[in-house]
C-alpha cells in the first residue's frame, strides 16, 4: 500500500471535498480521486461517498479513520528519526524503585538537558520481571540488578552503580559486630524473591548466621522504617540515597570484602531503538558530580 494514498484518504476526510484535498496536496482533483479508488480497491470496500461536490467517509471509512492517522503519524516520526540530526522519539524503559527514586533522577536531569525531543515512559517493576520484559521486547531497556545467572550474549549491560552489602540498625543498637548483631537481634529480611535479596540470603548462609526473623519485605524503603522504629534489624545494600525522611540509622560495614548489588542498565544488543539507546547509555556513563551524603544515615 502507497501510504501518499492513505494520506490523501485522511485530508479528503478533513477537507470534506476532492477539490479542497487537491488544492492542499498540490494535485488535481483526477490525481486525488484517482488515489482513493486504487486505496479503495486494495482495501476491498468504499471508504468515501460523494454527495454533490462534498465528500463524506462511509462505515467503512470512519472504521479506520483512526487507525490511518496512527500510521501515517508513525511514518512521519520515522522521517524524522531517520533524517535529524537531533535524537527525537520514544524510549520505553523499566525500573526498579530503588533506581527510579535515587539513582536515576541526576542522568534523567541530564539526558533531557541533552535531548529534549527524547520521551521517557518508565514502568515500575522487579529486576526479574523487567529482565524478562526486555528479552522479550515489550521495553526497549531497564535499570535492573545484575542478575545471578549469565547474561544474554543478545544484551548489553553496563553496571552504574556497585552497593556492598550493609547491616542497618537503629540508633538503640550499641553493638558494632555485624555478625553479633545479626545472630542477636530480630531480623527483617529483605526479600529473597528478589536479587538482592537473593544475595543477602546468600552470605548470611555462608556465614553460618541463622537470625531470628520477624519480617520478608520487598521494599527497601520499608525496611529503612521498620528498623528505625527498633523493630529489628537488616541486611541491605547501601542504595542511592535518599533515604526516607526521618531515619536515624547506623550502618555497620561487613568484614572485606563485602558482596555488592550491582545496579546497571539492561537492553538488547539489536533493540529497534537503539540510536536512542546509545544515546542514553553515552548519559549514563557520563561521571556525575558527587553527590553529599545525609550524615544521619552513616554509622
Amino acid at each position: 500500500m502507497d501510504t501518499r494514498f492513505l494520506e490523501s484518504f485522511l485530508i479528503v476526510v478533513e477537507q470534506g471535498s476532492i477539490a479542497g484535498a487537491a488544492r492542499q496536496l498540490r494535485l488535481t482533483p483526477a490525481t486525488v480521486a484517482q488515489r482513493i479508488r486504487t486505496l479503495e480497491d486494495e482495501i476491498g470496500c468504499a471508504l468515501v461517498q460523494r454527495e454533490g461536490r462534498s465528500v463524506h467517509p462511509t462505515e467503512n471509512g470512519l472504521a479506520i479513520l483512526e487507525q490511518s492517522r496512527a500510521v501515517i503519524t508513525s511514518i512521519q516520526e520515522l522521517r524524522t528519526i531517520a533524517t535529524s540530526d537531533t535524537p527525537v522519539g520514544k524510549l520505553k524503559l523499566g525500573a526498579i524503585s530503588s533506581a527510579a527514586n535515587g539513582l536515576l533522577p541526576p542522568y534523567l536531569k541530564r539526558f533531557f538537558e541533552c535531548y529534549p525531543g527524547v520521551e521517557l515512559h518508565i514502568t515500575p517493576g522487579s529486576s526479574s520481571v523487567l529482565h524478562n520484559a526486555v528479552l522479550d521486547g515489550i521495553i526497549d531497556a531497564a535499570f535492573i540488578v545484575e542478575p545471578p545467572f549469565d547474561i544474554s550474549a543478545t544484551c548489553v549491560w553496563q553496571t552504574l552503580r556497585s552497593e556492598p552489602l550493609v547491616v542497618i540498625t537503629s540508633e538503640s543498637v550499641s553493638d558494632t559486630d555485624p555478625h553479633a548483631i545479626l545472630r542477636h537481634n530480630p531480623f527483617i529480611r529483605y526479600d529473597r524473591n528478589q536479587w538482592g535479596g537473593r544475595l543477602a540470603d546468600e552470605y548470611l548462609r555462608r556465614n553460618g548466621i541463622w537470625p531470628h526473623e520477624r519480617l520478608e519485605l520487598d521494599s527497601l524503603d520499608a525496611i529503612a522504617i521498620i528498623v528505625n522504629q527498633g523493630t529489628g534489624v537488616s541486611l541491605v545494600p547501601d542504595w542511592a540515597l535518599p533515604w526516607p525522611d526521618g531515619v536515624h540509622l547506623k550502618k555497620i560495614a561487613l568484614p572485606a570484602p563485602a558482596p555488592c548489588r550491582n545496579l546497571g542498565f539492561l537492553s538488547q544488543r539489536n533493540a529497534p531503538r537503539r540510536r536512542l539507546i546509545n544515546r542514553l547509555l553515552e548519559v549514563l556513563q557520563t561521571p556525575l558530580p558527587v553527590a553529599q551524603n545525609i550524615v544521619a544515615h552513616n554509622a
